[in-house]
């Protein structure tokens, strides 16, 4: 069923130590068991599997159960051992494991929504389960009579869902781009306020509860870090990825972001340097380093007697300028570009070497990455692909 791999020496990247191959469709989520050397993972193939490691090194499954729907999601809580698994059918389903993790015991359905789940989280402290669906709802239930506690309609499919316990708050992203923040109550929520900042939509969220960061990644390749707590509406992007991030995890320990996308790619973010906004880009009917007309202004070209020239804008200081006043690129680690982008000449020549230096280090997952599962205390990631595999990394060469 699994290989296991030789760790390598400690190198400046994951170590991959196993491949657990076996389900027929695509894993759609997974997690580490704690303290356990074990997996838990759920299927496009209807499958719920554990995978606990055996003697011999290889991960085989100690419980392997079929549902009756295609499995979409799921929440694990470690401490009740509760595993709440969302279909296809828009069905919650909710049981509880052994000890031993070789036994799994139905508990309830929840009717949550109308088409598929696509989140959910289970709150511990409240005894409720947060859910999100393809019906475009977000609901709550008591875990403990089942019941239906309440509803919010979003404005598109929600695909990014975090809690904050203290405040109540619920964070949800969806395709539209558009972040939604509410207060629970008991039998109700209150709207508390939108933000959007992506151009595609959200398709991941994690928060920190400690610096009161939520985090939220997009289809259009970026992660943007909103400062919540900080009260001065902050928010920084950051630029690593050549496809959509499809996961986030923050390291609070080490104040390391670990962001997973669609092109296989794991990107690690310092998170503990002072990093600055990117500017609004500026309206100008001309260049505002040189005055060149651009296209569009028909008075300008008539009377210099210029063709209009195409606009653009300095990455750095926001700037409306000509493709001639911006012919360089350079990278801009604390504005998130850790690619060259577009600058205009004067703040290329105004970057020095230190400015250029990397704040993220780049690895290759070698598979189209849909979710991940840090476990923060061993410093080990799980990811699974569309390829049907879950890879087990040793993060603790590039997170420590």
């Amino acid at each position: 069923m699994a290989a296991e791999i030789q760790p390598k020496p400690l190198t400046r990247k994951p170590i991959l130590l196993q491949r657990v191959e076996g389900s027929q469709e695509v894993v759609n989520m997974a997690v580490i068991v704690p303290k356990e050397e074990g997996v838990i993972s759920v299927s496009e193939d209807r499958t719920v599997r554990i995978w606990l490691k055996r003697d011999s090194g290889q991960y085989w499954p100690s419980i392997y159960h079929v549902m009756p729907s295609p499995c979409s999601c799921m929440s694990f809580n470690p401490e009740t051992r509760r595993l709440s698994i969302g279909l296809d059918n828009g069905t919650i389903s909710e049981f509880t494991l052994s000890e031993d993790y070789n036994k799994m015991t139905p508990v309830k359905n929840y009717q949550a929504h109308q088409s598929r789940v696509t989140m959910i989280l289970f709150v511990l402290e409240l005894e409720w389960v947060l859910s999100t669906g393809q019906d475009k709802q977000f609901a709550w239930h008591c875990s403990e009579s089942g019941q239906r506690l309440g509803g919010y309609r979003t404005s598109a499919v929600a695909s990014g869902l975090q809690f904050d316990v203290e405040t109540r708050h619920v964070f949800i992203g969806d395709h539209s781009g558009q972040v939604t923040i509410l207060k629970l109550e008991q039998e109700n929520c209150t709207l508390v306020t939108t933000f959007r900042g992506h151009t595609g939509g959200v398709t991941a969220l994690c928060w920190d509860p400690v610096q009161r960061v939520l985090f939220s990644g997009s289809s259009d390749h970026s992660v943007i870090m909103w400062d919540i707590g900080g009260r001065k509406g902050t928010a920084i992007e950051l630029q690593g990825h050549n496809d959509k991030v499809q996961a986030l995890s923050y390291a609070q320990h080490t104040r390391q972001l670990i962001s997973c996308a669609g092109d296989g790619g794991i990107v690690v973010w310092n998170m503990d340097v002072e990093r600055q906004e990117t500017p609004e880009w500026l309206d100008s009917d001309s260049c505002q380093k040189c005055d060149q007309p651009f296209f569009w202004n028909f008075k300008q070209m008539w009377d210099s007697k210029k063709i209009g020239l195409r606009q653009h804008h300095c990455r750095k200081c926001g700037k409306a300028v000509c493709g001639k006043c911006s012919s360089k690129r350079s990278s801009i680690p604390l504005m998130g570009f850790e690619f060259e982008v577009r600058v205009c000449d004067s703040c290329h020549e105004a970057i020095t070497d230190e400015e250029r230096a990397p704040t993220a280090t780049f690895h290759d997952s070698k598979h189209n990455i849909v979710h991940m599962h840090f476990d923060a205390t061993r410093g080990w990631l799980l990811t699974s692909g569309t390829d049907k595999v879950i890879k087990l990394w040793d993060m603790t060469p590039v997170v420590s």
